[in-house]
């Protein structure tokens, strides 16, 4: 019974009383307005998961300023129906829908070989796929779901891609690569000795914690190259809470009544995807000021392990290790 409660009730339970603070502070706070942002003829973007929810309307705003968009996703009837309606509202926009399965390491890899292929550019990588609660499994490689979609796939993408962004890079404009996390990596914990491990499973334990591996591997990436002096930068962005399909995995009791509050006191998809865009796009986050952890527009600061040097190194090169790269 006892270790029922630590390993299930008490992480439910945190995750669910910052949700209710995180849901309080959006209601007596002003969503944030995305201000006007500069045209973006001739760059690039790939968007992870960009065929629905906060990931399709980065993409829409991003295809409405010019960009040449790819939804990267692994939904085939998803995907080019988003495309789709992304077309009947810009005609002329440049659109497309390309397969990554963010839970197969051969899918990714296959992903960015075709993509290199078309000799593209890539000047904005935004990764924002991810699964939540999800019930206990493995991806195909064996990593638990959401230390594999959430926080793995995103690594070894970035890692692969990452020789076309610094390319890419000039002064005035850098390269940017963005993080979509949640304010849940606050109460998520790293034990590199058992990263993999799931001896007892808490799938909100899990999602928490692919979080803030993520908050970890944005700050480390941003470090690295701006010590390499490469015109690309990483940061982490916080939507806050999002009326998105995202929740449908919460415990059933829960399910019903949070559909009827996230319609009425959510943040809408458009308003979510609002500081994501921010964050890509605007000018006052060039280069160093493009790091860090935002949240509705502004910078924040966020719990001590994710500006623990030593923890952010050390998953680094876990994370290299289990990816197998050098």
């Amino acid at each position: 019974m006892l270790s029922f409660v630590r390993v299930h009730l008490v992480p439910a339970l945190k995750l669910y009383l910052l949700g209710f603070k995180v849901l309080l502070t959006q209601l007596f706070s002003k969503s944030f307005r995305l201000p006007v942002m500069p045209r973006q003829d001739g760059k690039v973007v790939i968007v992870t998961g960009g065929a629905r929810g906060i990931g399709y309307e980065v993409v829409r705003l991003m295809v409405g300023l010019g960009a040449h968009v790819i939804i990267g996703g692994r939904d085939e009837q998803e995907g080019p129906a988003a495309v789709k309606r992304i077309l009947r509202e810009h005609r002329q926009a440049k659109v497309e829908f390309m397969k990554l399965d963010l839970a197969s390491l051969q899918s990714i890899r296959d992903f960015v070989a075709s993509f290199k292929e078309r000799k593209l550019p890539l000047n904005i990588l935004v990764n924002n796929a991810g699964v939540m609660l999800v019930p206990e499994g493995r991806t195909v490689d064996g990593f638990e779901q959401h230390f594999g979609v959430n926080y793995l796939g995103h690594f070894l993408l970035t890692w692969l891609l990452l020789d076309i962004l610094k390319d890419c890079g000039k002064c005035g404009f850098f390269s940017r690569v963005v993080n979509v996390s949640s304010s849940a990596h606050r109460i998520g914990e790293i034990r590199l000795n058992n990263l993999n491990i799931c001896q007892y499973y808490s799938a909100h334990a899990a999602y928490c914690n692919s979080k803030l591996a993520q908050v970890l591997f944005s700050s480390y990436l941003h470090q690295e190259l701006q010590g390499g002096e490469f015109s690309v930068s990483s940061c982490a962005v916080d939507p806050g809470m999002v009326d998105t399909a995202l929740y449908r995995h919460l415990w059933t009791p829960l399910w019903l009544p949070l559909s009827i509050i996230a319609h009425l006191l959510f943040r809408t998809p458009e308003e979510g995807a609002a500081p994501v865009l921010h964050a890509a796009l605007s000018p006052a986050l060039e280069g160093e000021c493009g790091g860090g952890y935002w949240a509705s527009g502004h910078k924040e600061m966020t719990t001590p392990p994710t500006h623990d040097p030593q923890l952010q190194h050390s998953l680094w090169e876990t994370s290299l290790h289990l990816l197998g790269l050098q």
